[in-house]
Protein backbone atom coordinates (compact mmCIF):
# COMPACT_ATOMS: atom_id res chain seq x y z
CA UNK A 1 0.00 0.00 0.00
CA UNK A 2 1.41 3.06 -0.82
CA UNK A 3 1.90 6.37 1.37
CA UNK A 4 2.21 10.13 0.91
CA UNK A 5 5.38 12.13 2.78
CA UNK A 6 5.07 15.45 3.57
CA UNK A 7 7.83 17.57 4.70
CA UNK A 8 8.04 20.90 6.16
CA UNK A 9 10.14 23.14 8.68
CA UNK A 10 8.53 20.85 11.64
CA UNK A 11 9.28 17.09 10.34
CA UNK A 12 7.89 14.61 8.12
CA UNK A 13 4.09 13.42 7.99
CA UNK A 14 3.48 9.87 6.63
CA UNK A 15 -0.22 9.61 5.24
CA UNK A 16 -1.32 5.86 4.08
CA UNK A 17 -3.31 5.15 0.80
CA UNK A 18 -5.86 3.73 3.25
CA UNK A 19 -6.76 7.05 5.14
CA UNK A 20 -6.94 8.43 1.94
CA UNK A 21 -9.44 6.10 0.24
CA UNK A 22 -11.46 5.90 3.45
CA UNK A 23 -11.49 9.95 3.67
CA UNK A 24 -12.38 9.64 0.44
CA UNK A 25 -15.61 7.65 1.03
CA UNK A 26 -16.88 9.67 3.87
CA UNK A 27 -16.59 12.73 1.72
CA UNK A 28 -18.70 10.51 -1.20
CA UNK A 29 -21.32 9.48 1.97
CA UNK A 30 -22.12 12.91 2.32
CA UNK A 31 -22.90 13.74 -1.03
CA UNK A 32 -27.32 14.00 -2.18
CA UNK A 33 -27.80 11.17 -3.73
CA UNK A 34 -25.41 8.33 -2.60
CA UNK A 35 -26.77 5.55 -0.90
CA UNK A 36 -23.33 4.06 -0.15
CA UNK A 37 -19.90 2.51 -1.56
CA UNK A 38 -20.30 -0.25 -3.31
CA UNK A 39 -17.68 -3.54 -3.24
CA UNK A 40 -18.51 -6.16 -5.78
CA UNK A 41 -17.71 -9.87 -4.85
CA UNK A 42 -15.80 -11.38 -8.26
CA UNK A 43 -16.94 -14.95 -7.46
CA UNK A 44 -20.41 -14.18 -7.97
CA UNK A 45 -20.65 -10.91 -9.28
CA UNK A 46 -23.47 -9.64 -6.62
CA UNK A 47 -22.52 -5.70 -5.65
CA UNK A 48 -22.87 -5.51 -1.73
CA UNK A 49 -23.30 -1.48 0.15
CA UNK A 50 -20.58 -1.23 2.56
CA UNK A 51 -21.23 0.10 6.28
CA UNK A 52 -20.02 3.86 7.05
CA UNK A 53 -16.69 2.21 8.24
CA UNK A 54 -15.70 0.43 5.59
CA UNK A 55 -16.63 3.10 2.55
CA UNK A 56 -12.66 3.29 2.00
CA UNK A 57 -13.44 0.00 0.90
CA UNK A 58 -14.90 0.77 -2.29
CA UNK A 59 -12.27 3.20 -2.98
CA UNK A 60 -9.20 2.73 -5.36
CA UNK A 61 -5.83 5.33 -5.16
CA UNK A 62 -3.27 5.47 -6.90
CA UNK A 63 -0.61 7.73 -6.17
CA UNK A 64 1.95 8.69 -8.27
CA UNK A 65 4.20 11.50 -6.11
CA UNK A 66 1.88 14.69 -5.79
CA UNK A 67 -0.75 13.09 -8.08
CA UNK A 68 -3.26 11.12 -7.24
CA UNK A 69 -5.60 8.80 -9.44
CA UNK A 70 -9.12 7.98 -7.39
CA UNK A 71 -11.59 5.26 -8.71
CA UNK A 72 -15.08 5.12 -6.86
CA UNK A 73 -17.69 2.18 -7.02
CA UNK A 74 -21.11 4.00 -6.01
CA UNK A 75 -24.78 3.04 -5.39
CA UNK A 76 -26.60 5.88 -6.19
CA UNK A 77 -31.12 6.20 -4.85
CA UNK A 78 -33.51 5.64 -7.36
CA UNK A 79 -34.66 8.39 -9.00
CA UNK A 80 -31.98 10.69 -9.25
CA UNK A 81 -30.32 12.43 -12.03
CA UNK A 82 -27.08 10.47 -11.90
CA UNK A 83 -24.89 13.05 -14.17
CA UNK A 84 -25.41 15.47 -11.72
CA UNK A 85 -25.10 13.45 -8.79
CA UNK A 86 -21.32 12.05 -10.20
CA UNK A 87 -20.55 15.39 -11.20
CA UNK A 88 -21.10 16.79 -7.43
CA UNK A 89 -19.46 13.98 -6.53
CA UNK A 90 -16.43 14.33 -8.37
CA UNK A 91 -15.69 18.02 -7.28
CA UNK A 92 -16.71 17.12 -3.64
CA UNK A 93 -14.17 14.70 -3.33
CA UNK A 94 -11.42 16.75 -5.65
CA UNK A 95 -11.55 19.31 -3.46
CA UNK A 96 -11.87 17.34 0.05
CA UNK A 97 -9.15 14.93 -0.97
CA UNK A 98 -6.57 18.44 -1.93
CA UNK A 99 -7.06 19.79 1.00
CA UNK A 100 -6.55 17.30 2.93
CA UNK A 101 -3.41 16.03 1.55
CA UNK A 102 -1.74 18.70 -0.18
CA UNK A 103 -1.73 16.17 -3.38
CA UNK A 104 -3.32 17.35 -6.91
CA UNK A 105 -6.21 15.03 -8.22
CA UNK A 106 -5.22 13.90 -11.73
CA UNK A 107 -8.91 12.17 -12.16
CA UNK A 108 -11.83 10.64 -10.15
CA UNK A 109 -13.33 7.92 -11.92
CA UNK A 110 -17.11 7.21 -10.74
CA UNK A 111 -18.27 3.59 -10.97
CA UNK A 112 -22.12 3.60 -10.38
CA UNK A 113 -22.40 -0.09 -9.63
CA UNK A 114 -25.86 -0.44 -8.62
CA UNK A 115 -29.40 1.56 -7.82
CA UNK A 116 -31.62 1.32 -4.49
CA UNK A 117 -34.52 2.69 -3.31
CA UNK A 118 -34.38 4.60 -0.64
CA UNK A 119 -37.49 4.44 2.36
Amino acid sequence: MGQKVIQNEFGSLTINQEVIATHAGMAALDCFGIVGMALMNVKDGIVHLLKRENAGKGVHIVMNEDHLYIEMHIIVAYGVNINTVTNNLIDAVTYKIEHFTGCKVDKVVVCVDNVRVID
